[in-house]
């Protein structure tokens, strides 16, 4: 069925390029079109968050907001070499319409930079986040990094390795948990033209892999994967969980049947929803592991 939507959307495309409507890209189409979750609304727009162009993030917050509502800074894939946030509109609505104050920000992608520039990038939009959040309705001490592929290991990376969040002036204990859709998190050796040109010239490859930095002080982690993705292989979900469970840290791992790479990231959307209980799965996770805090924060006043 994704294949189908995926050809019927390049086909519009295709139609609309040729009455110069150009800019259209098949997620873009399938978002602009698909029908959304009730319950959230965009409140923010284009914020900077940066000078670069690309530096820019938009905001979802729920229609009914609780106080302090947890927040999730939510990255999108595309091999680190393409992506727009305008084109994940669907997903900042489905997470607001769990409770969760969203973001949705743009990085610089490759070739304008290549490893760590987009994880300094999301760095960045974090320490945004940690400082305004509030007037959106957010609470800045539940902050969960999620993502889908390339923006999976930009999440889980942000979360693991703690040097990126502290050189952008963040306390790495406020990112509560971190939160992967079929995400590459242990890739070495380096053997595609994507992560060669993106991670070869690091002079330490081993620091190139949220692998690398999985331990004791490392945040929860919801991580899932689809059992037929030949993109980012199952491997990396079950190498990284494996990892952190051995350093006592809470993971759920879900690799589920019969869906591909991109499947993991439409079953966010209405439309696909009935593929996979990825959403209220890892909404039910997340909300776990923030109302911990919350409840810790009542005790303390």
């Amino acid at each position: 069925m994704t294949r189908f939507l995926t050809a019927l959307a390049s086909f519009a495309c295709l139609v609309l390029g040729a009455v110069g409507m150009s800019g259209c890209s098949p997620l873009g189409l399938f978002d602009a079109i698909g029908p959304r979750d009730g319950g959230g609304r965009q409140v923010l727009r284009n914020q900077p968050f940066g000078a670069n162009p690309r530096q820019r993030l938009d905001v979802y917050a729920p229609d009914a907001m609780p106080e302090a509502a947890p927040v999730v800074v939510f990255f999108y894939g595309g091999s680190w070499s393409s992506g727009a946030k305008e084109d994940y509109a669907f997903v900042g609505h489905a997470l607001a319409a769990q409770g969760f104050v969203t973001v949705l920000p743009d990085y610089r992608l490759h070739p304008e930079v290549a490893f760590p520039g987009f994880l300094e990038d999301g760095a960045a939009a974090v320490a945004w986040v940690h400082a305004n959040i509030a007037r959106f309705g957010g609470d800045p001490s539940r902050i969960v990094l999620a993502g889908h592929s390339a923006g999976a290991y930009n999440a889980v990376m942000l979360g693991l390795d703690p040097r990126y969040l502290r050189a952008a002036g963040v306390d790495p204990k406020v990112v509560r948990a971190v939160a992967g859709l079929s995400g590459p998190y242990d890739f070495l050796p380096l053997d595609t033209d994507t992560t060669v040109k993106v991670f070869g010239q690091a002079p330490d490859k081993t620091a190139t892999q949220p692998v690398a930095f999985a331990g004791p002080h490392s945040p929860p982690a919801f991580l899932a994967t689809g059992e037929a993705d030949t993109v980012v292989r199952p491997r990396n979900t079950q190498s990284l969980a494996a990892k952190l469970r051995a350093a006592n840290i809470p993971v759920q791992e879900r690799i589920y049947p019969g869906l591909d790479h991109t499947d993991t990231l439409l079953a966010l959307s209405v439309t696909f929803r009935s593929k996979a209980p990825e959403l209220a799965e890892m909404a039910a996770f997340i909300r776990g592991r923030t109302m911990q805090r919350a409840r810790s924060l009542a005790r303390h006043r």
